[in-house]
């Protein structure tokens, strides 16, 4: 029979608890930076206008904490460095917010054995040990939960692991990382080159003085493989999921896609199908008139398919302290209105194969030196592989000695098309390498 544990010996406010009534979950919060700071915030004035009796804050760990104390948390809050003071306690739900997987990894795992349930914001380390995480704690009976960990205030992952559980999922499509959309809506916007949109992304803080994590796709296969885990239920690591870079698109590229009813995004998007999911991240074509099309700056936007309830779309701020803070004091929420000692069933997960060879319409943005028989040498390539033009679109007005022109494919396979990309680049015209994308309808 579990036990409920005992108040901590320094606690003189605890009001008593009627016989029927669960006692407030006391809270360690582990990371005091931009997230933790605003998760502090939220608690403490739960507490202050909202008496929360489901909550209870009761430590702060942080390196150097007495250069993070602030007036505003109250007296009874103990400050600590170790971690092994809140294991030892009476603590019930450990926040981790110290990010990375060294040590948050090791933390989390002692904090599960230890029987404390767990929040976290942690991508990285939900993408990679989730489905060993969730095991651990259901074997310990408490809970695991890493709503902020993807689209930070759009409460996507509560409702694929509750609200749409009843459904059976086949499909997931995202725009997860924010300096990606904020970088490509500003070269649409503005025709900027893409070297000026990323130097105001980072004047703005919306990048990272090196956003290679964000334009080469890490961040948001991270992501998808935590969509996957909990929409679809499968198990696959970030490093099996393709990342394609934003970096090659220009001005130019909107101009054309414009002409196709489009307009580039950096897409997420896993589709299960039978035994295998198909799962890749890049920049693709959008219609602008669709849900991809229209978001804008620094939004996320995640949609999923089901065999039962549709298409369900979730929009809203996918980063920064306020957002990601609500979304983890949601998930404590939900582990405080539990059962004491409850832990989410293990979940069933499948290990499809892996592929990114989807079968799309295709965009293919030659840069050329300009002479006769161009077109020519492309399509005969392109009939060698079974691959259909759809349309050639070439804009006035640019040099000869550095021609764009645009080639749309008929619907085709990754892997169908692949081969003649090399054959193409390596012709003596070509400037530069093709630059690909998908045309998502």
């Amino acid at each position: 029979m579990h036990k409920t544990p005992p108040e901590h010996p320094l606690d003189t406010h605890s009001a008593p608890t009627s016989p029927d009534r669960t006692p407030a979950r006391r809270v360690a919060l582990v990371g005091f930076g931009t997230v933790g700071r605003a998760v502090a915030k939220i608690l403490c004035e739960r507490k202050n206008k909202d008496g929360d009796s489901l909550l209870r804050f009761t430590h702060i760990c942080n390196r150097n904490f007495e250069r993070k104390k602030q007036p505003w948390v109250p007296g009874d809050v103990i400050w600590t460095d170790d971690f092994g003071a809140i294991l030892s306690s009476d603590v019930d739900i450990v926040i981790e917010l110290i990010g990375g997987l060294t040590p948050a990894e090791d933390l989390v795992r002692s904090a599960l054995k230890a029987g404390k349930s767990v929040v976290t914001a942690n991508k990285q380390l939900i993408a990679r040990h989730g489905p060993d995480l969730l095991q651990l704690a259901s074997a310990n009976r408490c809970r695991l939960e890493f709503g902020a960990s993807v689209a930070g205030g759009v409460p996507v992952l509560p409702a694929l692991r509750t609200g749409l559980s009843g459904d059976r999922l086949h499909g997931i499509a995202g725009i997860l990382n924010g300096t990606c959309n904020y970088i490509l809506s500003r070269i649409e916007t503005d025709r900027i080159p893409f070297s000026e949109a990323l130097e105001e992304a980072q004047a703005r803080g919306y990048a990272e003085a090196d956003a290679s994590e964000d334009l080469d796709g890490g961040d948001a296969r991270a992501k998808l493989s935590i969509l996957a885990l909990a929409g679809l239920q499968v198990r696959v690591a970030p490093a099996d999921i393709r990342a394609r870079t934003i970096r090659p698109i220009e001005a130019i590229d909107f101009d054309y896609s414009a002409e196709l009813g489009c307009t580039i995004r950096q897409i997420s998007r896993a589709d299960l199908k039978d035994a295998t999911l198909f799962a890749e991240v890049g920049p693709s074509l959008v219609p602008t008139s669709s849900p991809f099309g229209r978001v804008q700056k620094n939004l996320n936007l995640v949609l999923t398919s089901g065999e039962y309830g549709g298409d369900v779309a979730f929009l809203g701020a996918g980063a920064g302290g306020d957002p990601t803070a609500v979304a983890v004091v949601s998930d404590l929420i939900v582990i405080a209105r539990s059962a004491a000692g409850s832990a989410r069933p293990h979940l069933q997960l499948a290990s499809p194969k892996i592929s990114c060879d989807f079968e799309t319409p295709w965009y293919l943005r030659f840069v050329v030196k300009d002479q006769p028989g161009i077109i020519a040498r492309l399509a005969a390539i392109l009939s060698a592989h079974q691959l259909n033009i759809d349309a050639i679109l070439q804009k006035p007005g640019f040099e000869k000695s550095s021609l764009p022109f645009v080639i749309t494919l008929e619907p085709s396979r990754d892997a169908q098309l692949h081969p003649a990309l090399q054959e193409m680049s390596a012709l003596p015209f070509a400037l530069r390498p093709c630059l690909c994308l998908p045309i998502l309808r």
